[in-house]
C-alpha cells in the first residue's frame, strides 16, 4: 500500500477555536448549524477542524457496563448489557472543571449509529464496532457475550469506537453523533426520521453492481483486494495466536504439579526441606504468571481485531463506488439508446431490431404528427438524461476525491496503530522471557 500523503494533515488544519462553557456547548459548537441535508458538501472537507478537535475540547468515555433485564420489540423478556457514556469538557471557559454528562446506551444503539454513518458518509472508512460475540477464543476465554471479561473488553472497544468517530475530521461534526452522546430519550426516533434504514443499499444490489460494472476504477479494485488479503492475514494470525495461547496455558499450568510434588517432598526431608519448599513456591508462581501474560496478550489481540473489522469498512467504500459506477454506466447506456431512437425516427431508418420497428412493419408507418410528437418526447428525455448523467459524473468525481482522501488518512492511522501494537507486543514478549528467566521465577538449584 502507498504511504499517506504528507500534505494530508495540513489539509485538515482547524481554524482557531475559543474554549466554551460545558460539554453541551462544546459539542454544539463542533456540530454548528448542520442539518441532515448538508452532510456531504465537499466544502466540509476543506473546513475541517483537525483530527483531534473534539478530543482537545472534551473527554468521552464508556466508564462502566451494567447487566439489565427488559422487554424487546416482540414484548419478550431479554437480558442485555447497557454501557454508561460520559462526556466532560476538558476545561471550562474560566479554567474551572465542569460536571460530567452521562447516559446509558445498548450495543444495538451503537450499531444503529454506525449504520447511520455508513449510509450518510459512504465515502468514509467508518470505524468498526467491537465484536458482538467472542471470536478466536481459546479454552480459558468464554464465548458467552454476557461473560464479565468479554463485556469489559467490549466496553473498551465501544469507547475506542466513540473516540475514533470523535477524532474523525468529517464524522465528528455530525448532528446525530452529537445527539447520541447527549440525548437519551428520543435519539432512536431522530435517527429513524432521517430515513437511513430505507436509504441503505441492499447486499443484492451491491453484488449485482460488482459483477455488471464494465469500467471499474483500478484503485478501488486494488483496495478491495487489499482489504480481502488484510482480513485473511489478520484472521490467520488470530487463529494461530489462539492455538498458541491454549498450548502455552497448558504448559504453564502443568508446572503447578511440580509445585505440589515439591511441597509434599519437602515434608519428608530434613536437610533439603526448605529448598524443596522454596522450589515448589517458585513453580506455583511460574504456573500462575501465565494468567497475567495472556490477559495482556488479549489487549493486543483486540487491537488486531479492530483492523480485521476495518477491512469490511474498506470494502463498504469500494462497494459504494461500484454502485455509483454501475448507475453511471446504466444512465449513459440509456441515454445512448434514446439518442439512437431519436435519430432513427428523424431519418426513418431502423438500425436495430425493436418491438416498435416490428409493429411499424406490421401495421404501417406513423403519421408525421405522431413521429414529431415522439421525437419531441425523446428530445425532452434526452435533455433530462444528459443532465442526470452530468450530475452523476460530478457526484462520482466528488465521491472519489473525498473517499481517496479518507483512505489515505486511514492508511496513515493503520500504519501508525499496527506498528505501535506490534512493537508493544514484542516488548511484552521480551519482558516475559526475562521474567521467566529471573531467579524469582526459576525452580533452579540456586533457589534450593
Amino acid at each position: 500500500m502507498e504511504q499517506a500523503s504528507p500534505d494530508l494533515e495540513r489539509q485538515f488544519q482547524p481554524a482557531p477555536q475559543e474554549p466554551l462553557g460545558g460539554p453541551g456547548a462544546v459539542l454544539e459548537a463542533a456540530v454548528g448549524e448542520e442539518t441532515e441535508g448538508t452532510r456531504e458538501d465537499s466544502s466540509v472537507v476543506d473546513a475541517m477542524t483537525g483530527n483531534n478537535f473534539w478530543l482537545k475540547k472534551i473527554e468521552i468515555s464508556v466508564s462502566e457496563a451494567e447487566k439489565r433485564t427488559g422487554r424487546n420489540a416482540m414484548n419478550m423478556q431479554e437480558t442485555y448489557t447497557a454501557y454508561l457514556i460520559e462526556t466532560r469538557s476538558v476545561e471550562h471557559a474560566d479554567g474551572q472543571s465542569v460536571l460530567t454528562d452521562s447516559l446509558w446506551r445498548r450495543y444495538s444503539e451503537f450499531e444503529l449509529l454506525r449504520n447511520y454513518l455508513l449510509v450518510y458518509y459512504p465515502h468514509v472508512v467508518v470505524p468498526p464496532l467491537p465484536e458482538k460475540r467472542a471470536e478466536f477464543v481459546w479454552h480459558k476465554l468464554s464465548a458467552d457475550n454476557m461473560d464479565p471479561d468479554f463485556v469489559e473488553r467490549r466496553r473498551i472497544g465501544l469507547e475506542n469506537f466513540l473516540l475514533r468517530v470523535a477524532s474523525h475530521p468529517v464524522l465528528c461534526r455530525d448532528k446525530i453523533f452529537y445527539l447520541f452522546l447527549t440525548q437519551e430519550g428520543d435519539w432512536k426516533e431522530t435517527v429513524n426520521e432521517t430515513g437511513c434504514q430505507l436509504k441503505a443499499d441492499s447486499r443484492l444490489k451491491a453484488l449485482n453492481a460488482t459483477f455488471r460494472v464494465k469500467n471499474p476504477d483500478k484503485r478501488f479494485t486494488e483496495l478491495k483486494h487489499y482489504s480481502d488479503e488484510l482480513q485473511s492475514v489478520i484472521s490467520h494470525l488470530l487463529r494461530v495466536r489462539a492455538r498458541v495461547a491454549d498450548r502455552l496455558y497448558g504448559v504453564y499450568k502443568v508446572h503447578g504439579n511440580y509445585g505440589r510434588v515439591f511441597s509434599e517432598w519437602s515434608a519428608i526431608e530434613k536437610e533439603m526441606g526448605d529448598g524443596l519448599q522454596s522450589a515448589g513456591h517458585h513453580m506455583d508462581v511460574y504456573a500462575s504468571s501465565i494468567d497475567d501474560i495472556l490477559e495482556d496478550e488479549e489487549h493486543y489481540a483486540d487491537q488486531l481485531k479492530e483492523y480485521l473489522f476495518y477491512a469490511e469498512a474498506l470494502r463498504a467504500v469500494c462497494r459504494k463506488h461500484e454502485l455509483m459506477q454501475y448507475d453511471l454506466e446504466t444512465a449513459a447506456q440509456d441515454l445512448a439508446s434514446k439518442k439512437q431512437q431519436c435519430e432513427e425516427l428523424a431519418t426513418g431508418t431502423i438500425r436495430t431490431f425493436s418491438l416498435k420497428g416490428m409493429t411499424t412493419k406490421l401495421f404501417g408507418q406513423e403519421t408525421p404528427e405522431q413521429r414529431e410528437a415522439r421525437i419531441k418526447v425523446l428530445e425532452e428525455q434526452i435533455n433530462e438524461g444528459e443532465q442526470q448523467l452530468k450530475s452523476k459524473n460530478l457526484e462520482g468525481r466528488e465521491f472519489v476525491k473525498n473517499a481517496w482522501a479518507d483512505i489515505e488518512r486511514f492508511k496513515e492511522q493503520k500504519n501508525r496503530d499496527l506498528k505501535e501494537a506490534l512493537i508493544s507486543y514484542a516488548i511484552m514478549q521480551i519482558s516475559m522471557c526475562k521474567k521467566v528467566g529471573s531467579p524469582e521465577c526459576m525452580p533452579a538449584r540456586e533457589a534450593a
